[in-house]
């Protein structure tokens, strides 16, 4: 039993962190903070994570995990509705780890290892969005052409990377609150899938409107 304890007060140190981070902004929480918000000393944090980095670095490590084993499913995607699920539930774990979005320009300028795993979270999210249209075109909802695969693939890494940032923009005092998340969530996937519009053919795009209509109401652009 006594070995059990350290990983659960290193579980926790990694719980409160993320949401710190998420709520504050990762630059404007210190590990002291983190120690404080669990009532347990500085020195008891630094036993387990001894830099703020290696704090960063797990949490990140963790969504990793979480992210490709997400990305897998794009290998299902057959139709607007499968991608809209596969958009949705990508956009929902990026809220969950969402301080890595809003600050990663700064992530990225201070910190080596989420500077070269990132670039292999861009690349893993382009070979996934890849998969998905080649199941589209399979199943003969998608018409696109072959150059066109990867200049599509990449704007719509391009909006899942980048959306959250937007959406601060947008609202820098509430877009990410947890009370906004559905509807930034939501617009999100919407807009995302826009970008599939012009190859589908028009019972998708028709569907797509729909479900456009259905899940995000007056928040959502009425046509495509």
């Amino acid at each position: 039993m006594a070995k059990k304890a350290p990983r659960r007060t290193a579980q926790r140190i990694l719980e409160a962190a993320l949401d710190l981070f998420n709520r504050f902004g990762e630059p404007n929480v210190s590990t002291t903070l983190v120690a404080g918000e669990l009532n347990i000393s500085p020195g008891n944090l630094y036993y387990h994570y001894p830099a703020k980095d290696e704090l960063i670095n797990r949490l990140f490590e963790n969504y990793e995990a979480e992210l490709n084993e997400l990305l897998h499913a794009s290998d299902g995607v057959r139709d607007v509705e499968d991608a809209w699920f596969f958009m949705h539930s990508l956009f929902e774990l990026i809220w969950r780890y969402r301080f890595l979005y809003r600050d990663l320009n700064d992530l990225l300028s201070k910190n080596r290892h989420l500077e070269t795993q990132f670039q292999l979270v861009l690349q893993n999210k382009a070979r996934a969005i890849r998969a998905l249209l080649a199941g589209m075109s399979r199943s003969g909802h998608l018409d696109i052409d072959a150059p066109e695969v990867d200049p599509l693939a990449q704007s719509m890494v391009v909006v899942l990377t980048y959306w959250l940032s937007y959406e601060y923009v947008r609202n820098p005092r509430e877009a990410l609150e947890p009370g906004h998340a559905q509807s930034a969530l939501l617009r999100g996937a919407h807009h995302t899938l826009h970008l599939l519009a012009p190859y589908l053919d028009a019972e998708q795009r028709r569907h797509l409107l729909t479900l456009s209509d259905a899940y995000a109401g007056e928040d959502q652009p009425t046509t495509v």
